[in-house]
């Protein structure tokens, strides 16, 4: 299942003119395909990305392991002025928690928090912009977003927007820590970092 691994390759699909989202989710060492992430948004939404920054307008992002299942993993975005709040759902519409953004970040990242509003968790950045870590509030590292990896697919993975997230071993028996950290290492580039491109 896609919740029990501790590290994923992400992979931007490529598409000119492209108004929604795609990254496959692969195996590292196998390099074996296990899902995808995608935006699942109105024609109307999509149309208002030709006038509008897409960061500042809603979105869906669904997590499936084939494109006949239902989505493992979903994440939410309202519309966005100052600060973006994400909110992650399970694969039976519960909410397992939400990201806020930082109003005054150097590196970029976010608060992780439980749904009744409890931080859990912090995403931070480096100035370089693309080595995150999670910490718990404790500050023990829960798990890494870079584009940093060995393995299978090394090669294949070149461009600026593909990368690897890397969870704690002990995440995997936690299928809704699980779920919420999947979900801030994809949502560091689909709902945070994308510009509109």
């Amino acid at each position: 299942m896609l919740l029990d691994r501790s590290t994923y390759l992400i992979k931007e699909r490529v598409a000119f003119m492209k108004l929604t989202d795609r990254y496959d989710i692969f195996d590292p060492e196998s390099g074996a395909e296990l899902g995808f992430a995608m935006e699942n948004i109105s024609t109307f939404s999509k149309l208002l990305r030709l006038v509008v920054n897409k960061q500042m307008l809603p979105t869906l992002i669904v997590i499936k392991e084939n494109e006949e299942s239902d989505p493992v993993v979903s994440i939410s975005r309202g519309f966005t002025f100052l600060r973006a709040k994400v909110s992650v759902f399970d694969e039976t519409g519960k909410e397992v928690g939400f990201f806020r953004s930082k109003l005054f970040s150097f590196g970029g990242g976010f608060t992780v928090h439980e749904p009744g509003g409890t931080q859990i968790a912090d995403v931070k950045g480096n100035w370089k912009g693309w080595d995150f870590k999670m910490t718990d509030m404790q500050g023990k590292q829960l798990g890494a977003v870079n584009k940093q990896w060995a393995g299978a697919m090394k090669e294949i993975f070149t461009s600026a927007d593909n990368y690897m997230i890397k969870l704690d071993e002990s995440i995997s028996s936690n299928p809704g820590l699980a779920a919420l950290l999947l979900a801030a290492g994809l949502a560091i580039d689909i709902v945070f970092k994308e510009t509109g491109k």
